[in-house]
């Protein structure tokens, strides 16, 4: 867990995901299309990747991957993003950070 937390404050906004999940990938386009270069973290290439998911996971995140962060605070997956997202609140919260 202390990895991913590490990782998780080192950028303004993280985004751990998988190289071959379609809704990580989603995200990811989700915030290149509001002007945030987010640090992506592919645990996919990670030899602790595994435990990386878990450790998500035990922080609460619904469905591991993705898992985003923002300010160093786990926002979650793709479900909470969206939802973010869709009630106007993602853009005020990461406009601090767009580039």
């Amino acid at each position: 867990m202390d990895k991913v937390m590490g990782l998780a404050s080192e950028k303004a906004v993280v985004i751990f995901s998988k190289s071959s999940c379609c809704l990580c990938y989603a995200v990811k386009i989700l915030f290149q299309e509001i002007g945030v270069d987010p640090l992506v973290y592919e645990i996919d290439q990670d030899a602790e990747g595994r435990e990386m998911e878990k450790a998500l996971t035990r922080l609460g995140c619904n469905a591991p991957l993705p898992a985003v962060f923002i300010g160093g605070k786990l926002m979650g997956s793709t479900n909470e993003v969206m939802s973010l997202h869709l009630s106007g609140s993602l853009i005020p919260m990461l406009k601090p950070y767009k580039n």
